[in-house]
């Protein structure tokens, strides 16, 4: 059986070689940021991440990255995010900003900025005022169409 020792040799896809050596991976410990174990960056996901023109190794253990995947967003649950339809065609991604609606105290995500002086509406409670407020004005302006 041969010895398996020297670290693991590969050449990722779409890198260049570094003269006629090809780049070596070995596994190497890393701190989680999350839960402060140690982990293991094996030479194997060294490979996919160049492999992929993913320049910085991983920063948390596979549990904390799993459990942040799992858990979806940091800002907890009743959090929307409207995922592809928040940018301007596909073409380049919408800034959006996280906010708390003022009527209801869901979290949402708005194309803006939130100024602590005006209100922030969810769509569906922007919606709802959006019906009330031409009958209120029509009313207030004596155009109900009578």
């Amino acid at each position: 059986m041969p010895n398996n020792s020297a670290p693991l040799t590969v050449q990722p896809r779409g890198l260049p070689a570094t003269g006629d050596k090809p780049v070596p991976y070995a596994d190497r410990p890393i701190i989680c940021r999350e839960c402060g174990s140690s982990f293991t960056f094996t030479a194997g996901e060294q490979t996919f991440y160049a492999s992929r023109g993913l320049s910085n190794e991983p920063s948390r253990c596979p549990d904390c990255r799993n459990a942040r995947k799992a858990n979806g967003s940091p800002l907890g649950d009743g959090y929307v995010h409207y995922g592809p339809f928040a940018s301007f065609g596909g073409r380049n991604p919408r800034q959006m900003h996280p906010a708390t609606c003022s009527q209801c105290g869901q979290m949402t995500e708005v194309p803006f900025m939130p100024r602590p002086d005006r209100p922030v509406f969810c769509s569906e409670c922007f919606a709802a005022n959006r019906q009330a407020e031409p009958s209120q004005q029509r009313r207030a302006t004596g155009t109900d169409g009578r």
